[in-house]
């Protein structure tokens, strides 16, 4: 308002002192050049009129002066007065000239101020003393002071400026090299202290003297707090890193991804199958991924020199015998954010330590050059298990020669069958060849039998031996039904002397198990005369023993050996599988403790269920992938 007000003002004033300048000229006998005075309301209009109204005052001035003249002179008339006249005349032309070209530079300042006021950042311009000169609205948003305010001040005491270094050194730069680049701590107008990245321009005239500053200061007091935080992050994290008990390494996975992703364009679904089946396509893959970091830990455990001589491609870390790494690649082709397996790596002394380890996936791919691998050495737990393998087998062992003695009767019976088969055959050869004629045919099917059933004794002699002896685990592929059928036999002295029934029942084209023959032959064996003792007090319903063998919808095959004694109570379900826990006046309570393990070392399960008369155990057991029924 106060501008529009100001512009009318200047109007009205500018043609009154054109029509005052006409009337002096026209009415009085003054023989100065008085037309002169027009460029006056040429100036006038400069400030108050757009060009097109700059040229029209011009214009309208350069009319009064002309026609002044020719009201007051002859037009004929040469001399003075007409050289007066043009002289004024010059004036207001040169005059408008000036006067335009001025207004067209003040507008292409004006348009270049615009700019700096649509930029984000506080842009100010200081005189060589540090008077603020120029102030955007920028600045004016950022600080909270309007440009009034500020306008005329000097900078750095309105600011209350903090500089990195001495003021005048930072100066000295500035007249040096015309540019200065800093961080500067200032302060708004309510007080609170901002960081800033200022850029000082500095402005020379014509002769090179300082005439100002053009500064322009960018916000960066958030991106300072969170690089602190950053930092502060990092040396936690490194903290972290060095000081954790377990084996870390950090790898870069970002060249194996691009391979995993040219693999599945070109079709590959099983990448560990496709691996397995490419060993070049393997080894160029654990080329690919490189350790770019490892904490003191993995130095230790791996017996390394320095951090320096882990780094590199993990292939240099796995032994060419592992076989998780196939699977880790799948996880990330798959787009899993985990997995973990057990392996062992190589050390730098040419050993090799078995560990636990899990491989952590960024969810993003562009994070891939930073995969976290933690690694626990397991060699103690290894030796323990060891250890404890061997004590396993120690009571196995002993649950095998415990088991026998309790079957010694049977043993006897199933001995003695084929050795009376071979007096009386033996007899009956005798027979026929004391007669006046030998009968030689007769005689020789008598040898002939007695050769069988002492072959017969041997066969049983010597799955009594093997039952007993303490081999070595031997892993082979074994059909259940036949293994269960010669666990009966031996059992069939123990069947009849407790009335037990034994129901078998095999469902058709199982397939066959891999594991040891003698292990699984005691599980079985243990299980059924469990069950045969479990119905020795019973009386008011018969004595049943059913061993059952079935396929699972998922390949594998169960046994389940089932009696109909009085049951297992619910609060021993679970613990008749813990060492030393018997139900027996005379049991050790190892016997299912060892088929337990036994069986999870097969990689199958083992439980039991209350199936009301008696009691159900149940056998799971894998089957063989290459292996047909």
């Amino acid at each position: 308002m106060a501008e529009a007000s100001d512009g009318a003002a200047s109007r009205v004033a500018a043609v009154a002192i054109a029509l005052a300048v006409f009337l002096i000229d026209v009415a009085t006998p003054l023989e100065g050049a008085v037309a002169v005075l027009y460029v006056v309301v040429v100036l006038i209009a400069a400030r108050a009129f757009s060009r097109h109204g700059v040229i029209l005052a011009s214009g309208a001035c350069l009319a009064l002066t002309i026609g002044a003249y020719l009201i007051s002179h002859d037009p004929e008339e040469i001399g003075s007065p007409l050289l007066r006249c043009l002289v004024s005349l010059a004036a207001i032309g040169i005059t408008t000239a000036l006067a335009l070209r001025h207004k067209a530079d003040a507008a292409v300042l004006a348009e270049q101020a615009r700019l700096l006021d649509l930029t984000h950042d506080a842009v100010f311009v200081r005189d060589r003393h540090d008077v603020i000169t120029f102030w955007n609205r920028a600045a004016e948003d950022f600080y909270g002071r309007s440009a009034a305010e500020v306008v005329g001040r000097v900078a750095h005491e309105v600011l209350q400026t903090e500089f990195p270094a001495d003021r005048a050194v930072i100066l000295a730069e500035l007249h040096r090299t015309g540019r200065w680049e800093g961080e500067l701590i200032q302060r708004v107008r309510s007080g609170r202290s901002v960081v800033v990245e200022s850029r000082w321009a500095l402005q020379r005239d014509a002769a090179g003297a300082p005439v100002a500053v053009l500064e322009t200061n960018t916000d960066v007091t958030e991106r300072k707090r969170t690089y602190a935080q950053l930092v502060e992050s990092e040396r936690r994290y490194r903290t972290i890193f060095d000081n954790t008990r377990v084996s870390i390494l950090q790898q870069d996975w970002s060249a194996v991804k691009a391979d995993l992703d040219r693999l599945r364009a070109e079709g590959v679904r099983d990448i560990a199958a496709h691996c397995a089946a490419h060993p070049d396509v393997l080894a160029g893959a654990r080329r690919s991924v490189v350790i770019v970091d490892v904490n003191s830990v993995t130095i230790r455990m791996l017996r390394a020199p320095d951090r320096e001589a882990l780094l590199g491609p993990l292939h240099d870390l796995l032994p060419e015998t592992d076989q998780t790494f196939p699977h880790a690649l799948a996880a990330l082709a798959n787009g899993e954010r985990f997995f973990e397996g057990e392996t062992q790596v190589r050390t730098q002394d040419g050993g090799a330590v078995p560990v636990l380890f899990g491989v952590s996936f960024p969810a993003d791919p562009a994070d891939l050059g930073c995969v976290l691998v933690h690694a626990l050495d397991i060699t103690e737990r290894k030796e323990a298990e060891e250890a404890l393998l061997t004590v396993q087998a120690d009571l196995a062992h002993a649950a095998r020669v415990s088991t026998m003695g309790e079957l010694t009767a049977t043993m006897a019976h199933e001995i003695n069958q084929p050795l009376a088969a071979v007096v009386t055959n033996g007899e009956a050869a005798l027979r026929w060849l004391r007669r006046p004629s030998p009968d030689l045919g007769e005689a020789l099917d008598a040898l002939g039998r007695v050769v069988a059933n002492g072959r017969r004794a041997g066969e049983i002699v010597a799955r009594i031996r093997g039952f007993l002896a303490k081999a070595p685990p031997r892993q082979e592929w074994l059909d259940l039904a036949e293994m269960i059928g010669e666990a009966a036999q031996l059992l069939e002295r123990e069947l009849a002397r407790h009335a037990v029934i034994l129901r078998q029942e095999s469902e058709p084209g199982l397939k066959r198990v891999h594991g040891d023959r003698l292990q699984l032959q005691q599980v079985v064996i243990n299980l059924m005369v469990n069950g045969i003792q479990a119905m020795a007090a019973i009386r008011d319903r018969p004595r049943v023993l059913t061993v059952r063998t079935s396929r699972q919808e998922d390949g594998a095959v169960r046994v389940d050996v089932a009696d109909t004694g009085e049951g297992i109570g619910p609060d021993a379900l679970e613990r008749v599988f813990q060492p030393f826990y018997t139900t027996k006046a005379n049991g050790m309570g190892m016997g299912l403790a060892i088929c337990r393990s036994t069986i999870e070392a097969h990689g199958g399960r083992l439980w039991v269920s209350d199936a009301g008369p008696g009691a159900v155990f149940h056998v799971l057991l894998p089957v063989g992938q290459e292996d047909a029924p």
